[in-house]
Formats: structure tokens, sequence, C-alpha cells
């Protein structure tokens, strides 16, 4: 599927999921979106602390207006059809698009990610380029809105969409992971991103195949584990694909 950039105003939209259900959507044909004193400077600054799940503020909502990361990448994988992908973040955010957008190569980059399977294939392209796809990180409110839109589910402040021609993440969980997922944050925005990256590649929504084993990529583990242990990647250490019965 080839799409061109998403826009600021309009969306040409074909199909979508979300963790919020894992019932069939409602295609829709087009959207139109609606969008003192300096501190004493102290003798001895300490050093800037790494990003947390805590110290990145996640307002509600935001300007409904993104910036796209001036970041792109080799192709990774060995599929003859990459899809192409640009990142992209809602202005007036503590996050950085290129930074993101790095994070975000890494993890489909990775051994255990979906180029594990030789069919599959990615490209980090930078702003204006072509593309087939939209990574978008926004605040809960412009989230929700962007999923209604995109699939009229109800993410209710909580959740990540696929929507047509794009990824919907929620800063939320960017930022503050899951109460489901005990790990670091880096690995759980691996599981944001495979999952929905495995819905553009075709995977539905599966669950827990057994008390004990890894949960799949595929299954809503943010609505609890059903005694499978969180997993952030579709291929385990051994190179089997972590899979199980369907929703």
């Amino acid at each position: 599927m080839t799409v061109g950039l998403l826009g600021s105003a309009t969306y040409f939209l074909y199909g979508g999921r979300s963790d919020a259900s894992s019932a069939p959507r409602p295609r829709s044909t087009h959207v139109t979106r609606t969008p003192g004193l300096a501190p004493t400077p102290t003798p001895t600054p300490t050093p800037t602390p790494t990003p947390s799940r805590t110290e990145i503020d996640v307002p509600p909502t935001g300007s409904g207006t993104f910036v796209t990361a001036q970041a792109s990448g080799a192709t990774v994988g060995s599929g003859s059809h990459p899809l192409r992908y640009v990142v992209e973040v809602e202005t007036g955010l503590d996050v950085s698009a290129s930074q993101a957008a790095k994070e975000i190569a890494g993890i489909l980059a990775a051994p255990q990610g979906w180029t594990h399977d030789p069919d599959h294939a990615f490209q980090l392209v930078s702003a204006g380029a072509p593309h087939d796809l939209t990574v978008r990180i926004a605040t809960p409110g412009t989230a929700d809105s962007l999923c209604w839109a995109g699939i009229q589910q109800d993410t209710g402040g909580e959740y990540n969409c696929e929507v047509p021609g794009g990824v919907v993440v929620n800063l939320k969980r960017w930022v503050k992971g899951s109460p489901t997922f005990d790990g670091p944050i880096h690995d759980y925005r691996a599981l944001i991103i495979n999952h929905e990256m495995g819905h553009f590649l075709g995977y539905s929504h599966v669950t827990c195949a057994g008390a004990g084993q890894l949960a799949p990529v595929m299954m809503q583990q943010i609505k609890g584990l059903q005694g499978c242990v969180a997993n952030a990647w579709p291929y385990d250490k051994n190179g089997d694909f972590v899979t199980g019965p369907p929703v």
C-alpha cells in the first residue's frame, strides 16, 4: 500500500485497528482534521537525567499539528517491497521527532523484530520523501481524535491504534509504558511499534498460548497477560515466531 504524506488538513482513509477492541472496524473514506524572573543559578549544576517514564510531561491534549523528523536510514530487512515510513511528533511536546525516529528505526532493525522474516523490510525516510505510512506520537486527546477519525474507535485516552496510512502512538504509552509490562521503557516502545507495524503487515490480534509462555506482540498485552510473560518482540531468542490462538 502506498499513500502520500498525511497532511495537517485532510486524510484519505481505508481501514485500521486499535488496542481498544479487537472487533472489525468500519471503513472511512475521508476525514478533515479540526485541529517570571529567571531562577538564581547554582555554582555546580547537576547533570541532566536520562528521560524516564515520569520525566516527560504528558499533557492531556495538544496542538493537533505535527513536526516531521528530518531523519532517514538504510532499508532494513530483505523484503522486496520495503515499507517506507516517516515519524511525526505533535508540536509542543518534550519529545524530539528525530530521536523518536532513530529509536523506532532501531526497533524495526532488531534481530528479533519483523525483519527476521525475509519477506519484510522497512525504511525510515525524511520529511517530504515518498512514503507508505506515518508513525505519529500524539497527546492522549489528539490520539483519541485521530483514532476516532480513522477507525471510529474510542481509545479512551489510553490506547494506540493503526489507522489507514499510519500508526498513532499515544504519548502516555510512549512515556509511561503499561502497568502490565515490567521492563525498560524502550522495550515497551518496541512492543508498541512491533504491534502496530504487525497490523500493517497483515497480522491480526491473538491471545496467550499458555501460562508461562511469551506473550505474542499481536496480543493486546495492555489488557492483561492471561498467564503469559510480557514480550516486546515478534520472534524469541531462538528465532521462533511467538503467536497464539486468534481472538
